[in-house]
């Protein structure tokens, strides 16, 4: 389906004012854990309990290592959580944002830009080379 160069800019154009208006964000994923622990008097090693946690943690990588973070309280952890899914709104967006651009670099007619010099091609010799 080929879309009309303008109404590809439009789209090109909105994209863009959405990544405008992204708020804070972070890259990670947010994950929860829990369990049991080693002291052995504590109430997590009684039968039917559930052990401690949930434990929500967010996990990414810097520098090529693997960071987590902790949250504190469950304010915390909304607001990473609110972060986290800007940022995968951002990546979505992106995304968009570079097909749009292909299809408008495949829609946009060429134009002949080149230099007389450049137009002028080098003429083959027709002189035939020694083949050692």
């Amino acid at each position: 389906m080929i879309t009309a160069l303008p109404a590809l800019e439009t789209e090109r154009s909105e994209i863009q004012r959405k990544i405008g208006q992204l708020g804070d964000m972070r890259s990670g994923s947010i994950t929860t854990t829990g369990g049991r622990c080693g002291t052995p008097g504590c109430h997590c090693r009684k039968d039917g309990d559930p052990g401690h946690g949930p434990f929500h943690r967010l996990t990414r990588k810097i520098g090529g290592k693997t960071v987590t973070e902790t949250f504190a309280t469950p304010v915390a952890l909304r607001k990473a959580q609110q972060e986290v899914a800007e940022f995968h709104r951002f990546r979505e967006l992106s995304q968009n944002l570079v097909e749009v651009n292909e299809r408008i670099c495949r829609a946009r007619p060429v134009e002949d830009t080149l230099t007389l010099q450049e137009k002028k091609r080098r003429k083959r010799s027709g002189r035939k080379s020694n083949g050692k």
